[in-house]
């Protein structure tokens, strides 16, 4: 039982994962010297912010069924 739920959990943290806004293609314009916003401080809203939260719910639940599956 524990072994589906870890399925889905899975399957559900990948998919919202590549929902979130890619920040690592910012952050390769370090080297060409493009994107000066890069090191500012911006706060994510709307969306995004669910988004951010979903993936953390996501990943702690993840992590407490592995962790009972090993123990078990």
């Amino acid at each position: 039982m524990l072994e589906n739920i870890l399925l889905v959990v899975s399957i559900l943290l990948i998919a919202i994962v590549l929902l979130q806004s890619n920040k690592a293609s910012d952050s390769g314009q370090i080297i060409t010297g493009g994107n000066e916003s890069l090191f500012q401080n911006t706060k994510e809203r709307g969306i995004e912010l669910l988004i951010s939260r979903i993936t953390l719910f996501l990943g702690i639940v993840f992590f407490i069924i592995s962790f009972v599956l090993f123990v078990r």
